[in-house]
């Protein structure tokens, strides 16, 4: 069979692209080799429905045994006793977990999308705000932080029987000991979702949401650096407060629900490729190598907050906590979308971004995301920050000149020869 050479010129040019540029999109990284490579395995040729042990198909003894492996590590990575591994991204993490404990018309409670939250956390536009009824709250307008009165009140408002954390654009940490008691109050199970701060949670840089939510979910491919796909997780099974039985009587454990929500209630077959690789970055995550990876995303990420703010940005929340941060544009009288407009002419990707109390719509945005988690794997350190920090500058107060831009763009694809990325595929 002839070798396919335009879509593999096309695999070509990408790689180039993610070579010479900045990478700043938070929910991006770059994997290792070894995952891409067990991406790109046999493992894609078999059909595994079920899990281990428990297949629909026969020869499944060596995906089994991956699998397996996968949910091993995964439990050694977060000290925890539950872990399903087949979910093929966080959103359908996520329904699945909506599956497993609610019914339709049942109401939650999330962080509005347009103060840092999701889409699968009851966004109007998403199944959970299509099949459930969804509750907000938000951060507060002094400091950009999580109103926890807010979700108190809430809370006892709208009787919620699922309360969401996490968040896609929060660069602080979460008080998951806080959103346990006013769930405890209303009788409401807490799901936190990770996707963003996953690897410094792994690394215990971040709070450990396990001791105080029922249930975990979250991304592999952010601050994990693994491929992309989804997982859910419990530090320990407990009995559902449903009073659902099996077959013989006996009471369904949580596992048990959330392991028939992803297979058969929301997906097929398991994507065991993707498995093999998240079972390879699983491992990544237990070295010390990682350790000093995690650590040095904080550091990155404090020391890109601290030169925006020299530069007279205003960091929602101040700082950061986390690998991100958001920025709001309103006093450098730029929108989101032409500030990401003009960063990408000049090799630097980052993503527009609503900030809390924005005035403008989610296709405009008053603000911008910066993350650090890829530009840390290429190998950076704080002091690269101020460096990224200034051509980002030299952009957006020049965002109409095409000249600044290009040259800024030469620095950027110069400076990026420091850092290469994938070398092995030049040998």
């Amino acid at each position: 069979m002839a070798r396919d050479t335009v879509v593999f010129d096309l695999i070509r040019k990408e790689l180039e692209r993610q070579r010479h540029g900045i990478e700043l999109i938070a929910s991006e990284n770059f994997t290792s080799l070894q995952v891409m490579q067990a991406m790109g395995s046999v493992m894609t040729n078999k059909y595994a429905e079920g899990y281990p042990g428990k297949r629909y198909y026969a020869g499944c003894e060596i995906v089994d045994q991956t699998e397996q492996l996968a949910i091993d590590r995964l439990k050694q990575v977060f000290n925890i006793e539950y872990a399903n591994v087949q979910p093929h991204s966080g959103a359908q993490a996520n329904a699945a977990v909506a599956l497993a404990v609610l019914k339709a018309g049942d109401p939650t409670l999330g962080l509005d999308l347009s103060m840092g939250g999701h889409l699968t956390h009851g966004a109007a536009v998403n199944y959970s705000g299509k099949l459930y009824q969804p509750h907000f709250y938000g951060v507060t307008r002094e400091e950009g932080l999580i109103d926890y009165e807010m979700m108190a009140e809430q809370a006892k408002k709208h009787r919620p029987k699922l309360i969401f954390c996490g968040a896609s654009a929060y660069s602080r940490d979460w008080d998951y000991a806080r959103v346990r008691q006013i769930a405890d109050e209303v009788g409401a199970l807490v799901m936190a979702d990770i996707a963003h701060p996953a690897g410094l949670i792994a690394k215990k840089l971040l709070k450990d949401p396990f001791d105080h939510c029922h249930i975990v979910t979250s991304t592999t491919h952010k601050t994990l650096r693994g491929p992309r796909g989804g997982i859910i997780m419990m530090r320990k099974d407990f009995e559902n407060p449903f009073g659902l039985t099996d077959v013989k009587g006996n009471i369904r454990m949580m596992s048990n629900l959330l392991d028939m929500a992803v297979f058969p209630g929301t997906q097929g077959g398991p994507l065991e490729h993707v498995i093999a690789a998240k079972a390879v970055a699983f491992g990544e995550i237990l070295s010390d190598e990682f350790t000093q990876y995690a650590g040095q995303v904080v550091k990155n990420a404090q020391a890109m907050a601290a030169a925006l703010t020299n530069l007279g940005y205003q960091i929602i929340s101040g700082g950061t906590d986390n690998h991100l941060v958001l920025i709001d544009l309103r006093n450098k009288n730029i929108s989101g979308k032409k500030a990401e407009q003009a960063l990408v002419l000049a090799d630097i990707t980052a993503n527009k971004n609503m900030v809390p109390f924005d005035d403008k719509s989610a296709f405009v945005t008053s603000g911008i995301r910066l993350g650090v988690p890829a530009v840390t794997t290429r190998g950076m350190k704080e002091n690269d920050m101020q460096f990224v920090v200034n051509c980002i500058d030299k952009i957006l107060m020049n965002a109409d000149d095409t000249s600044i831009i290009n040259a800024v763009k030469k620095k950027v694809n110069a400076f990026m020869t420091q850092f290469v990325l994938y070398p092995e595929m030049d040998a």
